[in-house]
């Protein structure tokens, strides 16, 4: 095993996490910093288009293919699981939608964990101190950070209807989602500068990729922590990895922080020994640290895609299906970085209550000039709009684990959707108030017809059922690393994020959420990697 070297801080992925945490940590040249990540770089053009994150996911060049197991709340369906396998990670691949949850979130984090630097008033700081927003500084917004955003360069007459719609129906317009209450109906802010995508790696790791005390090592595959036992208890002490055709060990002298995300993070653990122990005999894998909750308790949004054939109005779909269109498109891009080609994948954004008991919004809306059969196929050759809807807070709950002690096989990802009953009546209930919206009269000059999941569903069982047929993920993974008190039995850290029982270890990324935000995942992540980064750096 070759050595690569003696290190302060070793970081594992260089993903969104991970690059923040490289760029924090690295700051001060004193500290020695390895980055190691599985992925290449992210030299691949479609990368930097918006819209080629539909040639970005399920490429083995920027993705890590994985697939969920045979959902019996999808009626048996399996799902493509995205995850970036690049510098930058999802950031590289995801849907660039700027969004931090609600304060509701970070208060109750605070209330689990016990630990009142979780409120939203304490990571706002954190949320501005990255960011560059086109408004400025301001009382919820920063400027000059590393993490752009920016207003997105279109409008589509069908997205303003639904947005007047909404309005018809108790939705207020909204200008911005990201004051800590994201109520209403409003064009998404993005992760772009001026039309082509900012993922982390442009943002925190590139201004920091020349200093001397940064290593970045690329296509590193890691096999297992290292983890010794003396008379002060367990201990990580580094990191074995492959890459380049060699096998590898780095020292790590202060701490190794995984930020692998919420499938990299706890395979790793699980690898290394760590994890429930009748879960790691059966996989093959000598117990090191019993610690149950390592893989569990995994959250995502599931998104239902009503889609609706309309008249009178442009679409993507008849855009992009003439050799004209495609070209006009190409042409807008290359001269102004706008149009369809700067599109994020939904423009269109709405956060509302599926019922009045709700005490905040717990359905997010996803609306797009566009539809397709799913994922991957071609757009439909008649102009219609689809409007996804998720539940913010599913109370379902799955599971990551390895199957072998292969590091190169991939986890058995087992989201369990939709298998509470509350859910399920979300799930209806989500539908009904899109047809709700539709109805509206803003709506009608344009005689919106349901094509899915179609009009003869109509009771909460049926729309339930069809809720499974429909639904997909949004690509918002969390919880696998859960942060709470030590003595619950679930969690795998603590509130600092240090792994619970084992020393110079943590994990820094979306696996530690002990539950998900209300809303897209990836400007949180950015905040726990400041967070962590902080917390490392102060001792």
């Amino acid at each position: 095993m070759e050595a690569a070297g003696q290190f302060d801080y070793i970081v594992v992925g260089a993903g969104t996490a991970g690059c923040v945490l490289a760029n924090r940590l690295s700051k001060n040249p004193d500290n020695r910093v390895l980055l190691i990540e599985a992925g290449g770089k992210d030299d691949y053009v479609w990368i930097h288009i918006p819209v080629g994150y539909l040639y970005c996911i399920n490429n083995p060049r920027t993705d890590w293919m994985y697939r969920t197991e045979a959902e019996s709340g999808l009626n048996g369906r399996s799902l493509i699981y995205p995850r970036g396998k690049v510098l930058g990670g999802c950031s590289s691949i995801n849907g660039m939608i700027y969004m931090r949850g609600q304060e509701r979130d970070y208060q109750q984090w605070a209330e689990l964990t016990g630990d009142d630097s979780w409120r939203w008033e304490q990571v706002l700081p954190l949320f501005k101190q990255s960011e560059d927003h086109y408004s400025g500084n301001t009382e919820f917004h920063g400027s000059g950070g590393e993490w752009r955003v920016e207003k997105q360069r279109l409008s589509w007459e069908i997205l303003d209807a639904f947005r007047d719609a909404a309005a018809e129906v108790g939705i207020p317009k909204s200008d911005d989602f990201n004051r800590g209450d994201n109520e209403g109906c409003g064009y998404f802010d993005v992760n772009q500068k001026r039309g082509i995508r900012w993922n982390a790696s442009k943002a925190f790791l590139r201004p920091a990729s020349d200093r001397p005390n940064l290593t970045i090592m690329t296509g590193c595959q890691v096999r297992r922590l290292r983890i010794s036992e003396g008379e002060q208890g367990k201990r990580c002490t580094g990191v074995e990895f492959v890459g380049g055709g060699n096998e590898w060990f780095a020292e790590s002298v202060k701490e190794t922080v995984l930020a692998a995300g919420a499938i990299g993070s706890p395979q790793i653990l699980q690898l290394s020994g760590i994890g429930a122990a009748d879960h790691l005999q059966q996989a093959g894998v000598a117990l090191v640290h019993d610690l149950p909750g390592v893989g569990g308790n995994l959250q995502d949004h599931l998104q239902i895609r009503s889609a609706f054939k309309i008249s009178g109005a442009r679409t993507l779909n008849k855009m992009a299906n003439s050799l004209l269109g495609k070209a006009r498109i190409g042409l807008e891009y290359a001269l102004f970085q706008s149009g369809p080609m700067s599109m994020a994948p939904s423009q269109l954004g709405a956060f509302t209550r599926s019922d009045a008991s709700q005490a905040t919004p717990n359905l997010q809306y996803h609306v797009q000039p566009l539809s397709l059969e799913k994922f991957g196929d071609p757009l439909h050759d008649f102009p219609a709009f689809t409007a996804s809807v998720c539940n913010l807070r599913p109370t379902s709950r799955g599971h990551v684990r390895i199957t072998s002690n292969d590091a190169f096989a991939a986890p058995r990802i087992v989201p369990n959707y939709l298998s509470t009953p509350e859910d399920r009546k979300i799930a209806a209930d989500s539908l009904t108030l899109t047809r709700k919206i539709v109805a509206a009269p803003a709506l009608q000059k344009y005689m919106p017809e349901e094509m899915k999941p179609g009009a003869q569903f109509r009771s909460e069982e049926e729309l339930a059922k069809a809720a499974g047929d429909i639904g997909t993920t949004i690509f918002h993974p969390v919880g696998t690393c859960k942060m709470g008190r030590i003595d619950d039995t679930g969690a795998v850290v603590d509130s600092a994020l240090r792994v619970i029982g084992i020393a110079g270890l943590r994990v820094a990324d979306a696996s530690i959420m002990p539950t998900i935000t209300s809303g897209n995942t990836n400007s949180p992540t950015v905040m726990i990697a400041e967070k962590a980064a902080r917390s490392i750096l102060e001792g």
